[in-house]
């Protein structure tokens, strides 16, 4: 069976102005040293979060147990630690909605199940003023329509194609998918000399 599939993400949205915010700043790399990724939303934004002293969107009650950011340009650059969407995660967030997206992060939030939508920056903007303005209110991402809609309105939404199929249809689970598989990949195993040569 393929994993849970993905096709909408409703809850509170987080604002989280500013363009490139890179994965040093999501994880400071003094909390990479874990054994698992158990723990690590405590420490997302870490050293933004002490500069800002209690100054931070993830410090703000009031977006309290938000599911989605909502964030600007570049979103998630620099390194590729896996880290970074693991310690949002842990944190609560199911989905982002920015300006860009750094290739690698959104391929990262792919494989946990992460949506990573883009909005053109009149709507992002939007969007970002009605969170702030009212936190409180639910943030619909739907995947299936493209569209993400609040107290500012109905936007459509880009996802690119590869990632919004894998959510959909729940195969951005890569255990799930080979589990699935596990008898033909076992056959396949049989097939090949180099494998089934040593069992003889």
């Amino acid at each position: 069976m393929p994993g849970e599939t993905v096709d909408r993400v409703a809850g509170r949205a987080c604002a989280l102005r500013g363009d490139d915010i890179d994965t040093d700043r999501i994880i400071p790399a003094r909390f990479l040293r874990c054994v698992s990724f158990d723990g690590l939303g405590e420490h997302a934004f870490a050293d933004d979060r002490s500069q800002a002293k209690g100054d931070h969107p993830l410090d703000d009650e009031r977006f309290a147990g938000a599911a989605i950011l909502v964030v600007g340009h570049n979103f998630g650059c620099g390194s590729s630690r896996e880290h970074a969407p693991q310690a949002l995660l842990r944190r609560g967030f199911r989905a982002f909605v920015g300006g860009s997206f750094a290739e690698i992060f959104a391929g990262n939030c792919t494989a946990l199940g992460l949506p990573c939508a883009t909005l053109d920056d009149e709507a992002r903007s939007a969007l970002l003023d009605s969170v702030e303005l009212d936190p409180a209110q639910e943030v619909v991402l739907d995947l299936e329509a493209c569209t993400v809609r609040s107290r500012a309105g109905t936007a459509p939404l880009t996802i690119a194609r590869g990632p919004r199929q894998q959510l959909l249809a729940g195969t951005w689970d890569a255990t799930s998918v080979l589990l699935e598989a596990s008898s033909a990949i076992e056959t396949t195993a049989r097939s090949l000399p180099y494998v089934s040569g040593f069992e003889r």
